[in-house]
């Protein structure tokens, strides 16, 4: 492994961070949608409530699966492949959900817009969970590094615990998100701040639920060490300090807690690249069919090209980010609800 293999590696963890913190809260919102969504007001609320970032929020998932698809090709090449299905099915609920939030913000909401809003957030919350506890725990691979299973051998109960946990955590998001941005003492807004508790200790619950199953399923039957233990627990406890804030904080500006929310998803981040570190998807079968940093890194001309590109680009992304997030800053008005989403 080199400086700059492991910097990428790194890197690609970061954007993964910066897409699960920021569209994290936007899936929770659709997947809270047919419950909070009561009537047409709350609906637009909701809508408003993300409009104007949902579409920016996705710029860190391109760009991290671009990354990883310069940096570390093999990777991607085994991840795309293995998890063909599962993509293919987020993929489309990314594309299903950006049409119905584009057809629902010309007019009142349907239920063909609001059934695509909810199922288009709803499948890419649960099964990049599910992709994730995949990864971690490792898959069988073939000397091409292609997986060798099934679609149905991904489901197994580490994965489908990891899917839960992902799904939930999302929810939480999307409440703390419409606590802070629906008018103060609406209906939507008082749900929502009902909300955070509960999610907050479910999200509690399927991670010590995640973390039994890792101890049980994954680590005897792993054919690769996994020996990052101190960043881990690092993560970990952040990650539940962020739980208890919002389980227990009853004070509080309402703007902090979608804050906190995105330290726990970066804190999950973080516990997942510590877990796998040095490996991007260990092989199940045999350890040396694995997908490491060293055996995927690109060339370090590559890698240098793409750092300096980088230190121009993830600047101006950010840039960007805090421009929009404080030109829509505050919560939404009744004079919101009239310009669309």
């Amino acid at each position: 492994m080199t400086t700059l293999s492991i910097l990428w590696f790194v890197l690609i963890f970061v954007l993964i961070i910066g897409y699960f913190a920021l569209d994290g809260f936007d899936l929770g919102t659709g997947v809270l949608y047919p419950f909070l969504g009561k009537n047409e007001r709350s609906k637009k609320i909701m809508m408003r409530a993300i409009g104007p970032v949902w579409d920016g929020n996705e710029v860190w998932l391109l760009t991290a699966g671009g990354a990883l698809f310069a940096a570390f090709a093999p990777a991607y090449a085994t991840s795309f492949s293995g998890f063909y299905l599962a993509i293919m099915l987020v993929l489309m609920g990314l594309i299903v959900r950006a049409v119905a939030i584009g057809f629902g913000g010309h007019g009142e909401s349907s239920r063909l817009c609001d059934g695509a809003f909810f199922v288009g957030s709803l499948l890419p919350a649960l099964l990049f969970g599910v992709a994730v506890g995949n990864v971690i725990a490792g898959v069988p691979l073939n000397a091409n590094g292609d997986y060798i299973g099934t679609f149905f051998a991904l489901l197994t109960p580490f994965a489908l615990a990891c899917g839960v946990l992902g799904l939930v955590h999302m929810m939480l998001q999307g409440a703390c998100w419409l606590a802070a941005k629906a008018p103060e003492g609406d209906p939507l807004q008082v749900q929502a701040k009902n909300l955070r508790k509960p999610l907050a200790l479910i999200s509690l619950v399927m991670f010590l639920i995640c973390t039994v199953l890792f101890k049980m399923t994954v680590v005897p039957n792993s054919s690769v060490g996994m020996d990052m233990t101190i960043p881990a627990i690092i993560a970990a406890v952040a990650y539940l300090a962020s739980l208890l804030y919002i389980a227990f904080v009853s004070g509080g500006k309402d703007f902090l807690f979608p804050v906190i929310a995105g330290i726990g998803c970066a804190a999950l981040c973080i516990v997942w690249a510590a877990t796998s570190f040095p490996y991007f998807i260990p092989a199940s079968n045999d350890p040396t069919l694995s997908i490491t940093i060293a055996s995927a890194a690109g060339s370090d001309l590559t890698l240098t090209v793409m750092t300096i590109i980088a230190a121009i680009g993830v600047p101006l992304v950010l840039l960007y980010h805090v421009l929009v997030y404080r030109a829509f800053a505050g919560r939404v008005t009744d004079e919101d609800l009239h310009e669309g989403y």
